[in-house]
């Protein structure tokens, strides 16, 4: 991985877009922890996510905690890198973090089939899975991370972070890169309803973090929303 270009969405708050697949991977900086959102697409990929990251940081600070937006491979393979932290996500994704398909998906989409091999072996799945919603004290700053799935998957976890303005990580429930992809695994009767929740916590003034794509504005969030419903058939 080359070196990436950390973007600054709020105080406190950073986030930066991964070569090959331009999944975001978020930063978020409390006075006693830090938190990532999604690890990337590979063990290596991970580690070198996680040491610019704390590079950034300085002072000897460490990423303590690990969310992960939903069970596919360029947002997770990566977490294996992160010994010690805690790890989370919504609830059932455990069981839903199969490694041989992973290794499989990643391999179809172009993962190196060594890189793939060593990711599946190491898989990581979260401690903490998330019922309905939680709370992350990270000192001075406290994020809420909410199961509003099903959606893209049937875990689709978002992270809400209450600065100004707040910043909402939607993981692939929103892409700006591309269209959004509906896999096997997508409950596409009740993606819509997730965005609806999504613009629910983060309400008009937020900045909406794509798992894919430049950050976007609850504008953007509710045109894919009825662009989703359509394109699905649902209201």
């Amino acid at each position: 991985m080359t070196n990436v270009t950390w973007e600054e969405l709020s105080n406190r708050v950073l986030r930066c877009r991964l070569p090959v697949w331009d999944c975001t991977a978020g930063l978020v900086v409390g006075d006693d922890a830090v938190l990532m959102v999604d690890a990337g697409s590979s063990v290596g990929e991970g580690a070198r996510l996680r040491g610019e990251a704390e590079r950034l940081l300085g002072r000897g600070r460490r990423v303590t905690h690990l969310a992960l937006t939903h069970p596919h491979f360029d947002h997770v393979f990566g977490a294996a890198a992160f010994a010690g932290v805690e790890v989370f996500g919504a609830v059932g994704v455990g069981t839903a973090l199969r490694a041989e398909e992973l290794r499989a998906d990643a391999v179809r989409e172009g993962l190196d089939p060594t890189e793939a091999a060593e990711a599946a072996e190491l898989l990581v799945r979260p401690r903490h899975e998330v019922t309905g919603e939680r709370t992350l004290d990270l000192g001075g700053l406290t994020v809420l991370l909410a199961n509003v799935g099903p959606g893209h998957t049937l875990h689709d976890l978002a992270v809400l972070v209450p600065t100004s303005p707040e910043i909402v990580f939607c993981g692939d429930l929103v892409e700006e890169s591309g269209e959004p992809q509906a896999g096997p695994d997508a409950v596409t009767s009740h993606w819509p309803a997730a965005l609806d929740r999504l613009l629910g916590f983060g309400g008009e003034d937020a900045v909406y973090v794509p798992g894919h794509g430049a950050a976007v504005d609850a504008a953007y969030v509710r045109a894919q929303r009825d662009a989703l419903a359509e394109r699905f058939g649902v209201s």
